[in-house]
């Protein structure tokens, strides 16, 4: 029996699995300090969060008896993993839960732009009755550019082809005859972002990802691309979007993340072509209860002493099984 800490408002249903699994569940809600993440840890063999908790190098260093940490969800990025490595934790994450609801969400907010939706709203709300201030475009014909063809870039553009797009993708990592099985063309970054009427973001936020969509980007855009990004923040140079935005280039975009969140006072919410939500791509009850449950599972066979599936650096702590925390 090991003691496992739920942060974040992981669905209940992930702690159900654990404790199905014989161990102790402590379940904690709203944002922790550096310092009272430290204490609870203390005893703890494991810990599961979403994206609001950092585990930091810091962290880890004074979690002695941390032996796996679980993302529940797909993104590391608030999880320090190369620490985790050095202090013999096992990172896992759940890739596979929430992909339905990114992509349908990134369908949704594509078609908001489209169409002007929330700003037809509020100013009918308002009570202005503009038909005329709010044409919009179709979907169908239009060209589709997708960044990173993984699981979630790869459903939209499955519901894309649906609405009679056509789709080019690039992804380093697939190759074109798997491009090709999903009914996507495979070509170079440059091509998407010179081709596409709408882009969308499907890829991690890394090194070689930040800031990607820049001013140099976006000045090789097609003039009246629609953007969307509801996979990271970061990824998109937010002053150059709006200025591109501004200067009408850029015709809008609607965007999921931010570089910074929680926000409320982005200069972007001042713009009426630009829609934003507040990371909600994952935020569907049938989404929540499948990354608590898989990255449950994921913790808890490696509480058992076995190699989960979806272990992210089980090389770099050479088959840690959790042994010093059971």
């Amino acid at each position: 029996m090991a003691k496992v800490l739920l942060l974040d408002n992981v669905a209940r249903e992930g702690a159900e699995v654990l404790e199905r699994a014989g161990h102790t569940v402590e379940v904690r809600s709203g944002r922790l300090t550096p310092e009272e993440l430290a204490r609870r840890l203390e005893g703890c063999a494991g810990l599961i969060v979403r994206s609001a908790t950092r585990v930091t190098a810091d962290v880890l260093a004074g979690a002695h008896t941390l032996a796996v940490v679980g993302r529940a969800g797909v993104g590391v990025d608030n999880i320090d993993v190369a620490a985790a490595s050095r202090h013999g934790v096992l990172v896992v994450n759940a890739p596979e839960g929430n992909t339905t609801a990114a992509a349908e969400h990134t369908i949704a907010l594509m078609l908001a732009l489209a169409r002007h939706i929330p700003q037809a709203v509020a100013a009918l709300r308002a009570g202005r009755w503009e038909r005329q201030a709010f044409l919009g475009v179709e979907l169908a014909g239009k060209t589709l550019g997708i960044l990173g063809l993984g699981r979630v870039g790869t459903k939209v553009a499955a519901r894309a082809r649906a609405l009679e797009m056509r789709v080019l993708a690039y992804d380093p990592y697939v190759s074109p005859e798997e491009a090709g099985r999903r009914g996507v063309e495979l070509t170079g970054l440059e091509r998407v972002i010179k081709n596409a009427d709408f882009l969308t973001i499907h890829l991690p936020l890394t090194a070689e990802t930040r800031g990607l969509i820049s001013a140099t980007a976006l000045a090789a855009m097609k003039p009246g691309v629609r953007i969307i990004n509801a996979a990271r923040g970061g990824i998109v140079d937010e002053a150059a979007l709006a200025a591109a935005v501004k200067a009408g280039r850029v015709a809008g975009a609607a965007l999921d993340v931010l570089a910074h969140e929680p926000c409320t006072d982005s200069p972007l919410l001042g713009l009426d072509n630009i829609i934003i939500t507040p990371h909600l791509g994952a935020s569907t009850r049938e989404a929540q209860v499948h990354v608590a449950v898989q990255a449950a599972e994921q913790v808890a066979a490696a509480l058992a002493g076995g190699r989960p599936r979806y272990a992210l650096n089980w090389d770099e702590v050479r088959g840690c099984r959790a042994a010093r925390a059971i």
